[in-house]
């Protein structure tokens, strides 16, 4: 009898975490990168309100979508109870000096407080902002019945992608002066250090070995991400160095960095998402058989 694609050994989709999860990845990693441009533009006497609302409402909408995703939503509070075991109740905890710190920073910058405050504020809003990132890539990372998200190198890309964007958003946010002009070449910057890290993930799951459909899920995005969501967007956050006229196109390249970083996210977290399935090492033996070696069903490695 054919065992079912959906039972026995063989690796399938996990259905737990859907559009919902991705978005708090989404909401949380763009959050991140334009608290982080934020805190430097207050740093340097810059216009930092806009990215700094905007960095904060991402994050919330991200943890709202967590919140939907509950049957029961009052039974959200017990996320608190396990700082010591759980990533994801360290997310929430880091998430309440962000906002404590965040909110009172705009609530002084717009009533004229004394800004040495207002920075300080703002750059410990940035600290936390880090800290609520780190944490929502460990807790892909702590998920151990699914290969391609306990590999090491998926937590440098999460950082990366988050900061590039952010950094993103805020080079779109330049364009109309709501944000410093250094935000093109900061997003440039936090870019190419996406593809470094994008490219190491990559290796890392071929070289651990993961589910054949993960790795395919991820090289069917592949080359769209690599060339339309870096080299495109490249070009168009340099443009304006070749003439004034294209100052506009860094915002739509901007734009791309964010919107592909965000598809990449989504695709991790619904589409690569296979479980590991599970192997015997080797075969029992009766009376006189020979025990032998089984190997992963439907599993790539890089020796593969």
């Amino acid at each position: 009898m054919k065992t079912s694609i959906a039972t026995g050994p063989w690796p399938k989709l996990q259905r737990h975490w859907d559009i919902r999860a991705a978005c708090n990845f989404i909401g949380g990693g763009t959050g991140t990168g334009l608290i982080l441009g934020a805190a430097a533009a207050a740093a340097a006497g810059q216009t930092f309100a806009p990215a700094l609302l905007a960095g904060l409402v991402f994050v919330a909408c991200g943890l709202t979508m967590v919140l939907l995703e509950i049957g029961r939503p009052w039974r959200a509070f017990n996320v608190f109870f396990h700082p010591q075991t759980s990533w994801m109740t360290r997310e929430g905890v880091v998430a309440l000096p962000l906002f404590g710190c965040g909110g009172l920073a705009l609530v002084l910058h717009w009533a004229d407080g004394p800004q040495l405050i207002v920075q300080a504020l703002t750059v410990l809003t940035a600290v936390t902002a880090c800290g609520f990132l780190y944490c929502q890539a460990r807790i892909l990372r702590a998920a151990k019945g699914i290969p391609a998200w306990r590999e090491a190198s998926l937590t440098p890309f999460m950082l990366s992608t988050g900061a590039t964007e952010g950094t993103g958003i805020l080079a779109a946010l330049a364009a109309t002066g709501l944000a410093p002009s250094w935000a093109p070449a900061a997003a440039l910057v936090f870019g190419l250090v996406r593809v470094a890290a994008w490219r190491h993930y990559g290796k890392g799951l071929k070289a651990a070995g993961v589910p054949g459909a993960s790795l395919t899920a991820l090289e069917r995005i592949g080359p769209m991400f690599l060339l339309v969501g870096h080299g495109a967007a490249f070009l168009l956050l340099a443009a304006p160095a070749a003439s004034p006229e294209f100052a506009f196109l860094p915002a739509i390249g901007g734009l791309l960095l964010a919107t592909t970083g965000w598809w990449a996210k989504q695709t991790i977290v619904m589409k690569a998402a296979i479980t590991r399935g599970f192997s015997i090492p080797r075969t029992p033996v009766r009376g006189s058989g020979t025990s032998r070696v089984v190997t992963k069903p439907n599993w790539k490695t890089e020796a593969a």
